[in-house]
């Protein structure tokens, strides 16, 4: 019975090291696939260029030595190549290191190692070492294999395809890691402009209702205050301050909850710089002007919704090079204008103008398409403005509302 335990417990053991191996390192080419949404195997895809490993004895003649040395290596080889990608990008290098001394070893005998010579060299960039580095190693490498090849008495094919092969491929891989490295920092920067924003908009409440419950707090402790001193003298006066408190209170209990309802997702700013940084990573040049000062809450977040969806569009759909967005205020109405010079043709509720245009309703304003075919498209936004419902006046002190007495607004 205790050697049937000790069995199971070697067996679980060993089950658990077999599933660690297998687990994919949090900064490992797999992790990050899957961070970005992509399918764990992806990067298996790559494999199906190992069909090289049967094709190479066409060539030639296939052998019983090739067969074997196949069924024996094969398998080493999709071990290795598949830690390159689960493991840390720390240690991925020693085991790319071992699929090129892999095929050194076999070369004498394994015309086929050269592909896996190609795996190793490849594999390599998917270290943390620097570009530089990686291509002196790499021409390192393909100097030796030249020379053990030549020795070898390969065909001249061989010797020269092979520099040829592994070089570009690690370009190529080179630049899709910037590229994948770009991407993450502007989404990066994407998810800091709108924390930002957020940090913005959360200062901006705050000073709203500190400005806000400042006076009306004061004034209600006033009236309650001028209502005690009263309640013996003149009970129907003291009955009247108690009456205008409680209006009051009501009062600013509505503007409170303006105020609070009043938080956005997101500012025009900040979505004129998410935009910025969408378009320019899409290589569309992106231009913008001035924006207003200070706009309504309600108008402000309609159009920075308008605004996202409108570049998002050009970003996926236009087809553009180059895009403007400019803003005007004239006789109490603001106008985005939002212009693209892509291929044009959108229709008027194509590729999310249904929402614009609701959202642009649900404003009072209108909306404006002007897409001919092959002509780029122009989004015309017109909205009404609405003075805020707290404003200063010209000392710089918050505005009382305008039902209170000139007593009661000195009275703060």
């Amino acid at each position: 019975m205790r050697k049937g335990t000790e069995g199971y417990d070697v067996s679980a053991t060993m089950h658990q090291r077999w599933q660690a191996w297998f687990t994919p390192a949090p900064d490992s080419l797999v992790a990050y696939s899957i961070r970005k949404g992509k399918s764990p195997w992806v990067d298996a895809v790559h494999l199906l260029w190992s069909v090289w490993v049967f094709i190479t004895p066409m060539f030639d003649h296939y052998t019983l030595r090739w067969g074997v040395l196949t069924a024996l290596t094969y398998p080493i080889f999709l071990f290795l190549y598949a830690r390159c990608c689960l493991a840390s990008r720390r240690d991925s290098q020693y085991y790319a290191f071992a699929l090129v001394i892999m095929a050194f070893t076999l070369l004498p005998w394994y015309p086929s190692a050269l592909t896996y010579f190609i795996y190793g060299t490849i594999m390599l960039r998917s270290s943390r070492m620097k570009f530089r580095q990686y291509m002196a190693l790499l021409v390192g490498l393909n100097v030796l294999c030249m020379v053990e090849v030549w020795r070898l008495h390969y065909v001249w094919q061989a010797v020269i395809w092979i520099p040829f092969t592994s070089i570009i491929i690690g370009v190529a891989v080179h630049a899709e890691r910037l590229s994948d490295e770009k991407e993450a920092e502007l989404r990066l920067s994407h998810e800091e402009v709108r924390r930002l924003a957020a940090l913005a908009e959360r200062e901006r409440i705050g000073r709203d209702l500190h400005d806000l419950l400042g006076h009306t707090l004061s004034l209600i402790t006033l009236k309650l205050e001028l209502s005690r001193k009263l309640f013996d003298r003149d009970s129907e006066a003291a009955m009247r301050e108690v009456a205008e408190a409680e209006k009051v209170a009501r009062h600013a209990l509505l503007e409170v909850r303006s105020a609070v309802s009043g938080i956005r997702a997101a500012d025009l700013a900040a979505e004129m710089a998410s935009a910025r940084l969408m378009l320019e990573s899409s290589s569309v040049n992106f231009e913008c002007g001035e924006l207003p000062a200070s706009l309504p809450a309600d108008v402000e977040q309609g159009l920075a919704l308008v605004l996202r969806e409108a570049v998002t569009n050009v970003a996926r759909h236009a087809q553009a090079t180059q895009a403007r967005v400019t803003t005007t205020v004239a006789n109490q109405t603001l106008r985005l204008c939002i212009e693209d010079n892509g291929r044009g043709g959108v229709g008027a509720h194509g590729n999310g103008l249904k929402g614009m245009h609701e959202r642009v309703g649900a404003l009072g304003g209108t909306l404006e398409v002007d897409s001919p075919p092959g002509q780029g498209t122009r989004l015309l936004v017109s909205v009404p403005l609405r003075p805020r419902q707290f404003q200063r006046d010209a000392s710089g002190e918050p505005a009382a509302p305008a039902h209170w007495t000139p007593s009661e607004r000195h009275a703060t």
